[in-house]
């Protein structure tokens, strides 16, 4: 059966026993949450294991699979400092991930925006922010290694690793320290409008060259102002499903983009798309 999972800050912030309680309502039994949606800060450098390890307890008793945990931060930031300090919180997130339960530990891979980790920007093209984004990883990996999990990575058009041949020149130049990298595959990353047209050639592709590596599947859906919830847009589902099925080991699909009202509807609609 299909694992279905959303987003934690879907859902209003607050204690973990009530967003656990409300993510399963909505239908689903697993999440990627980010700490802020318990009211903390995402890079919570004052989590202790024992915080950690009473979240995981709180999810696991709501029927909520804590899948992945969110350590994300601008990973090229322009200012060096900013970006060293947030790196050495995200280390100190990394090693509570195992109490509260998280297999993987998901990452921003960059811009250089200063403002928005997520936006475009000319610079990411670059060799220096390629070399940055080395140098941070550099700093993780042995965190993750330590820990036992893995970080996530996300193609994202308003990053450095924006698609899919980006991520997979990371896993090549990395070699056996790929092992501690996941991949967060999201289709509608890797569409825009114009291309939905040619979805089915654009997925294929980044499912086979990255099927190796993906730990999660992220859903949400393309429309015209940019992303929406899944089933709100021009993504083909049945496609994203049958590939999601081929991938060479079972892993979770993440909803996103959604708002809390709208999750039973999400969840049904993934449910319903799921192969039997």
């Amino acid at each position: 059966m299909t694992e279905l999972g959303v987003f934690a800050r879907v859902f209003p912030p607050g204690p973990a026993a009530e967003v656990a309680r409300a993510i399963r309502a909505a239908g689903f039994t697993a999440t990627q949450l980010n700490l802020s949606a318990l009211g903390r800060t995402t890079l919570d450098t004052t989590l202790t294991v024992e915080d950690a390890a009473g979240i995981g307890r709180e999810f696991t008793d709501a029927g909520v699979r804590i899948w992945g945990l969110s350590g994300t931060f601008n990973a090229i930031h322009p200012d060096r400092a900013v970006r060293e300090t947030n790196t050495e919180a995200c280390r100190q997130v990394i090693a509570r991930a195992p109490a509260i339960g998280a297999e993987v530990v998901t990452l921003c891979t960059g811009t250089r925006d200063a403002d928005n980790m997520w936006r475009a920007h000319p610079g990411n093209n670059t060799a220096t922010a390629w070399n940055d984004l080395r140098a941070t990883l550099d700093r993780l990996l042995p965190a993750a290694r330590d820990a036992g999990v893995r970080l996530g990575i996300e193609p994202e058009p308003g990053n450095v690793i924006r698609d899919a041949d980006a991520a997979h020149r990371l896993l090549t130049e990395l070699g056996d320290d790929a092992r501690h990298l996941a991949v967060v595959l999201d289709p509608a990353n890797l569409l825009e409008p114009a291309t939905l047209s040619r979805q089915r050639l654009i997925l294929e592709y980044a499912f086979g060259l990255l099927g190796e590596h993906v730990m999660a599947v992220h859903a949400k859906d393309v429309v015209s102002q940019g992303y929406a919830a899944p089933g709100a847009g021009g993504m083909d589902y049945d496609l994203v499903m049958r590939l999601h099925a081929g991938l060479p080991h079972t892993v979770p699909i993440i909803a996103q983009d959604l708002a809390a009202d709208d999750a039973v509807r999400v969840s049904r609609f993934l449910a319903d798309h799921a192969p039997a």
